[in-house]
């Protein structure tokens, strides 16, 4: 594992793309931990008042809250982590990378091992970040401080973290069944961000789809059960209630299509010469 894990990393440590995208990405996080706090000091520079409340006083950086707002709002840019993980499926078919692999004495098994560890990395040094991010803004921010708080809900983090293996396997196995990045890249963002999306509101809210079975139905879709790992925290502030725990219902659902992509990515890979 050592091994698949050293040559993933021998494949990008040099590759300009892989560090481009992996800056945008750390980056738009930086930009998402820090730019809710700014906002509410600008709105306060700008002499903004709720009904006369100081808006700084909104505990959105508050522990512990701050961790699901801020894994909640980090999932919105981890489709970057998935760019990288089609390039580098697309190079190692393009150069015929795998295919030396394989020759070279790796196992196909060792070579799907290999990419999933590549993705855990990735994931997990996501994960880190936000961690940090999270710790440094509440540590400016909260209102609220004692040990036990500052790392209750941290449970947060370990799903943020399986959302983006679950993603990035996706990624994975669209970049094996499509083999061109681009059309990749394009297809992917097109369904997360638009055919799905769009697909799931007029379900479970056109009249003629909402009374039935289909508002249900598109529970069970696979960018629908991941925004369901981690629900919109932010109705809290305006009295509204929200759900401020794991689903165990997402993380079953999305566990299945987990399996699947595996399962998937494996079937193609021994059906198919790599090339």
């Amino acid at each position: 594992m050592i091994r698949a894990l050293k040559l993933e990393w021998l494949k990008v440590k040099n590759y300009r793309v892989f560090w481009i995208l992996m800056v945008m990405y750390l980056v738009a996080l930086l930009i998402i931990a820090s730019a809710g706090g700014l906002f509410l000091e600008w709105l306060k520079y700008q002499g903004a008042d709720f009904n006369g409340i100081d808006p700084t006083i909104l505990p959105i950086f508050d522990f512990p809250d701050i961790w699901q707002n801020i894994t909640y709002l980090s999932t919105f840019v981890k489709i970057f982590l998935a760019f990288i993980v089609i390039i580098s499926v697309n190079n190692d078919q393009s150069y015929s990378i795998s295919r030396q692999n394989i020759i070279d004495g790796f196992s196909k098994n060792e070579y799907i091992a290999s990419k999933m560890m590549m993705i855990f990395a990735i994931a997990l040094l996501s994960t880190l970040f936000v961690f940090l991010a999270g710790l440094i803004n509440g540590s400016i921010y909260s209102h609220v401080w004692s040990i036990s708080v500052i790392f209750d809900e941290l449970e947060f983090l370990a799903v943020y973290l399986y959302e983006i293996i679950v993603y990035c396997s996706l990624a994975f196995l669209l970049s094996l069944i499509i083999k061109k990045a681009g059309f990749v890249i394009v297809a992917l963002l097109l369904y997360t961000m638009m055919f799905e999306p769009i697909a799931v509101a007029i379900f479970e809210n056109a009249p003629y789809f909402r009374d039935g079975i289909m508002p249900e139905l598109a529970q069970y879709f696979p960018i629908k059960s991941l925004n369901n790992l981690i629900k919109v925290p932010f109705g809290r502030y305006l009295f509204i209630e929200i759900e401020d725990n794991v689903s165990i219902k997402a993380i079953a659902i999305t566990f299945g299509w987990f399996v699947f992509y595996l399962s998937s990515i494996v079937y193609i890979l021994y059906k198919r010469d790599l090339k």
